[in-house]
């Protein structure tokens, strides 16, 4: 699909890739990571043609379409479904065509090529990625300028995975989804059809959805075949062999050196010496193996201890407009040792549950109790909401530390892993994962006894995020986690809460339960009872409950079966007549007409087949509960 020969490129002067050569076969998904600023992003546009190269090329074969997100969200009064449906551009020329076309043999032309591009079940097809992605029927319908820039993100990577390129490019589209849509996208992935290159941290979504890695590192491509944990596996390996074919390096470079020096001034030896040195230029050297050097994250631990609960909400309703609570009927508790993640789809309240325990919302009703001397430290998703634009990183900080030598507070911004350099540098011009250290510095200053971290890790490096996890771990106090990195979530926190239908509950089970209500069950299967939080006593009344509406279940997977193959010999039938388009040069309009009826019943076949999967996959379990 991609072959990189002797490639090197440059930005701003800056060597990033250096005759580096790769092999990306076809139908591969593969995951492109490195360290932030290694140059991902600039080999993605070398490979769509935006950047030209410094030596080298990249070749692909003739005809392949290739797909990106587009850089901006598009922010027009189209219905959602509308642009997603232009985004395949063979099937909008073709219908548009369609309306215009008068010869009959360029009619049923046209017509035949939107049965084979399945193009009158597209919009059931764009309906179903715009709902992955968390756009419910009625969102779909309204105009891309009501949304947010993050929603109509959402909307440019759903146009480009219905277009389905040869090789689709994703750099870090989980950066605005939210777990919920990060779980739909793995799955996506894992079945799309074609090659796939993903630009991307999350290392669930590495383990999950790619079968390979390209790993840019040292300016240099390696493939690795396997998820991201292989991927390290191999590499620790290969890291370790290359460390001991260094050693017998030196050690071999140093004995013939030493007999070089030795006999190099006798005569009698002057022939010897010299054949050594000619196999010492042969011999080479062997590169020692860089370590990746990522600063840590350090929260500093409280000065005293809170008595639980620390926090306690009664009858609780928060909102923003008075009169209209976003959550209501909240009865929760937080200990002084909780890690609790919140799970729900965005829009559903996540954030205004984290700034409404963080003390930055009042609630509309009932009682917030706060433990006296409880000191909260808040990350906000939004970055720049809790910085100063114009200010540096030290001026922030400076601000806490009024009385401080400059010598302290510079001591400080390093602490928070920002270099000398950039302690200096306005807070908008920093990168996205120096605004994230600066901010998680300042959010822990005064060591809190509560964290609250709204998606920290959107601008984190694989490395950054590990060093997060050890960070959390080690701290004494309380957490509260949004976050659509699901490794995060399981090596941090023991709780889980959703925010759904406007309030806030336990979620009574764990990751990858919840994995399968958002996507369905697949690949690891769900654990046993006494694993998920529910009871025996439940479990057998719930089993009871399937027995019991097995009978009628049974009949309706009958009439389905009965439903599905008649639509199937109707569509064949259709598909038989389409065929021969000959018999339609009389009343052209029939070919047209003929073809909605084909799209239609595929559409019914569709939902009838779905509808037969999961009815039988209840009865299926009803009958093992049995």
């Amino acid at each position: 699909m991609l072959t990189i020969t002797d490639l090197s490129a440059r930005i701003a002067g800056r060597l990033l890739i250096d005759n580096a050569s790769l092999a990306l076969p076809v139908g591969i998904k593969a995951g492109l990571v490195g360290p932030n600023g290694a140059g991902k992003s600039t080999l993605f546009k070398i490979i769509t043609g935006e950047m030209a190269t410094e030596t080298g090329h990249t070749s692909i074969p003739k005809n392949t379409r290739i797909g990106q997100v587009a850089q901006e969200a598009p922010a027009e009064d189209t219905a959602l479904v509308e642009i997603v449906l232009r985004a395949d551009l063979e099937r909008t020329k073709l219908m548009k065509e369609a309306e215009t076309a008068t010869d009959p043999i360029r009619i049923a032309e046209i017509q035949m090529r939107l049965v084979d591009i399945d193009a009158h079940s597209a919009e059931a097809r764009a309906s179903s990625i715009l709902a992955g992605l968390g756009f419910d029927q009625d969102a779909q319908q309204r105009p891309a300028s009501s949304f947010s820039g993050g929603w109509r993100m959402r909307v440019a990577l759903a146009s480009v995975l219905f277009a389905e390129p040869d090789l689709l490019l994703l750099d870090e589209p989980t950066n605005y989804l939210d777990l919920e849509g990060t779980l739909w996208l793995e799955e996506y992935i894992r079945r799309y059809p074609h090659t796939v290159l993903i630009i991307s941290h999350d290392r669930d979504l590495l383990n999950t959805a790619a079968n390979a890695i390209v790993h840019l590192d040292q300016k240099k491509l390696t493939f690795y075949r396997g998820g991201f944990d292989e991927f390290e596996r191999q590499k620790a390996e290969r890291d370790e062999h290359q460390m001991k074919a260094r050693e017998k390096n030196i050690a071999a470079r140093k004995h013939m050196e030493a007999f070089v020096e030795r006999f190099r001034a006798k005569a009698s030896k002057a022939r010897q010496a010299q054949s050594r040195l000619k196999a010492l230029e042969r011999m080479g050297t062997v590169d020692a193996v860089v370590e990746s050097n990522v600063r840590g994250f350090s929260f500093p631990r409280p000065d005293r201890g809170v008595a639980s609960p620390i926090i306690a909400i009664e009858d609780g309703s928060v909102g923003y407009t008075p009169g209209a609570p976003i959550l209501k009927r909240l009865d929760l508790r937080i200990d002084a040792d909780d890690r609790i993640a919140l799970l729900g789809s965005n829009g559903n309240g996540k954030s205004t549950f984290a700034k409404f325990i963080a003390g930055r919302l009042e609630a509309e009703a009932g009682r917030l109790r706060i433990a006296p001397q409880l000191k909260t430290g808040f990350f906000a998703q939004h970055q720049m909401d809790d910085l100063v634009p114009n200010e540096s990183a030290v001026a922030h900080v400076r601000k806490l530390m009024p009385d401080a030598a400059e010598a302290r507070v510079r001591a400080r911004v390093a602490q928070m892993g920002l270099t000398a350099e950039k302690m200096n540098t306005p807070a908008k011009d920093l990168s996205g994962g120096e605004k994230a250290r600066l901010l998680m510095g300042l959010s822990a200053f005064h060591a809190p006894n509560l964290m609250i971290l709204d998606e920290p890790t959107n601008h984190l490096d694989i490395d950054s995020r590990a060093a997060l996890i050890r960070a959390l771990n080690d701290f004494p106090g309380a957490v509260i986690l949004i976050s659509h990195d699901r490794h995060l979530i399981e090596a941090t926190v023991d709780r889980l809460w959703i925010v759904r239908d406007g309030t806030v509950s336990v979620f009574d089970g764990d990751l990858e339960d919840y994995r399968q209500e958002v996507v369905g069950s697949s690949g690891k299967g769900k654990k046993n009872s006494d694993s998920d939080g529910g009871s025996k006593a439940e479990k057998r009344k719930q089993a009871a409950q399937s027995r019991a509406d097995l009978a009628p279940m049974k009949k309706k997977v009958s009439d389905l079966e009965a439903l599905v193959a008649r639509l199937t010999k109707q569509i064949q039938s259709l598909d038989a007549e389409l065929a021969d388009p000959a018999q339609f040069a009389d009343a052209p309009y029939k070919i047209a007409q003929k073809s909605k009826q084909r799209g239609e019943r595929a559409a019914e076949l569709a939902k009838a087949e779905e509808e037969w999967v999961a009815l039988t996959s209840q009865v299926d379990e009803a009958e093992a509960a049995e």
